[in-house]
């Protein structure tokens, strides 16, 4: 992880069984016999779980270098289904020169990493853009005080999820979790076949899929949804995650819009632990409304 990533360098194929995490979840699009009714084959495997594979290279490349001060761009462009082959590409696209040679390490160049996640068809499903040690984000850190905390909505009383409702610059109740990673260690990273030690043992720091999962779940207690489709996240990690940490995710709607048919809502959020420390900043893209098949 010391070593000085190389333009072109190919990182190891990642390989793993598509597991429908969210099969029993209360989104149905991720349920068999209601996706077919939107012309899929099959219940959707959740993006944050495609996110979580495809993130395996560069965590097991850059390790918390990546997870404390990186970033990703992805985007879901086709679904996988439950058993399918995932095959992950990624190689190092850029990396620029120091600024000025001898007084900055290598190893603190910005690196960009391709992603691709495929079918065993070559079909790509996902792609995503990885940053590690990318200095010129941090000019525009995101204030704490910029992200207001408000109550959520009472579960028997949501608003509907329409445009009606999903209004740009409204901001959205926020929702609290405290992170318990020995139960995440024993359910979610088994299911996603997650073996890296960096998640696992007292040390452990949260899962990227857990985090950006909290970007869904922020939506899901804010309105009242029928099936929807995660479409894509952009996000910077400032900080790691722990065991034991309360995490905050506040924000705000960015735009609600349509296209083809589809209803997509966008949502600028932050992660906040214990109240102070910046973990993870999201814009976050979801399909509140897809369109019939």
């Amino acid at each position: 992880m010391n070593e000085t990533a190389i333009e072109g360098e190919q990182l190891p194929v990642y390989r793993v069984r598509a597991c429908n995490t969210s099969a029993d979840s209360e989104n149905k699009i991720h349920d068999d016999r209601v996706a077919a009714e939107y012309g899929f084959s099959g219940g959707l495997v959740p993006g944050v779980t495609v996110y979580a594979y495809m993130t395996v290279p560069v965590v097991a490349r850059f390790g918390e270098d990546w997870l404390e001060r990186g970033a990703m761009q992805v985007k879901f462009h086709r679904p996988f289904y439950e058993g399918e082959q995932v095959i992950v590409r990624a190689e190092v696209d850029r990396q620029k020169p120091a600024l000025t040679p001898g007084l900055l390490n290598a190893d603190s160049n910005p690196v960009k990493v391709a992603i691709r996640a495929e079918r065993e068809d070559g079909i790509v499903c996902a792609t995503g853009l990885a940053t590690v040690n990318d200095q010129s984000p941090r000019l525009g850190e995101p204030k704490v005080e910029d992200y207001p905390e408000a109550p959520l909505p009472e579960t028997e009383s949501l608003p509907e999820a329409s445009r009606e409702n999903i209004k740009a610059g409204a901001v959205l109740g926020t929702l609290v979790e405290k992170l318990d990673l020995s139960l995440i260690e024993k359910s979610l990273l088994v299911q996603i076949e997650e073996r890296l030690p960096v998640y696992h043992g007292p040390g452990a720091v949260a899962h990227p899929m857990v985090l950006l999962s909290l970007a869904n779940y922020i939506m899901m207690r804010n309105f009242k949804l029928g099936p929807w489709i995660h479409a894509g996240s952009d996000l910077i990690n400032w900080s790691a995650a722990r065991d034991g940490e309360e995490i905050s995710v506040r924000g705000r709607i960015l735009d609600c819009f349509e296209r083809k048919g589809h209803e997509f809502a966008a949502l600028d959020l932050l992660l906040v632990a214990n109240g102070d420390r910046i973990v993870q900043h999201v814009r976050h893209t979801a399909i509140y409304r897809p369109r019939r098949g």
